[in-house]
């Protein structure tokens, strides 16, 4: 009776753990429509991938994925997409009624998949943001400079005249005496 008990706490542990109320619709009579588009997405990566890699494994070198990557980008892309509204509708209570992280099948799977994109397949998404943020750091780093040079082309120069003193030397009182 007790490893009853034990095995019915476990797998309360482990459901409650793995969030997997976070799948299912609200009275648990499946998985919510949220959790079956992202899954059918999901599959039709994995088999995009696996499309372009089919008699093409002998020809490539290990890191040479460019077919994979420009054939999967769209799918990659809408995948990623909807993973990120889950997990931006799932903090605002989602479809389950449950607010917190994404069950982890789905979580998951977004892992393996963004794995096999950016380590295996080496395929990289050009970051938007990074014109803006070079022409920011050269402003920044060319402020000190411009600063400088304007401050020594409009302030006015003064000339130095050295002036001579007479070459008689007159000595403190303490050293004569």
């Amino acid at each position: 009776l007790q490893v009853v008990v034990m095995l019915s706490e476990f797998f309360n542990e482990t459901w409650e753990a793995a969030n997997c109320a976070n799948c299912l619709k609200n009275s648990s009579e499946g998985l919510s429509n949220s959790t079956v588009e992202f899954l059918d997405l999901f599959n039709k990566s994995l088999t995009c991938f696996e499309h372009n890699l089919q008699g093409q494994t002998i020809n490539l070198s290990p890191n040479n994925y460019t077919e994979v990557c420009k054939n999967c980008n769209a799918t990659y892309k809408m995948l990623n997409d909807l993973y990120n509204n889950l997990q931006r509708m799932n903090r605002q209570g989602g479809e389950s009624g449950h607010s917190a992280h994404l069950c982890i099948d789905v979580e998951d799977a977004m892992n393996i998949t963004r794995k096999l994109w950016s380590r295996t397949f080496n395929c990289s998404v050009p970051c938007s943001d990074t014109v803006p943020v070079i022409a920011v750091s050269s402003f920044i780093l060319f402020l000190p400079i411009v600063f400088y040079l304007s401050s020594f082309l409009h302030s006015k120069q003064k000339k130095r005249i050295l002036i001579l003193r007479n070459s008689v030397v007159v000595l403190p009182f303490w050293v004569c005496v």
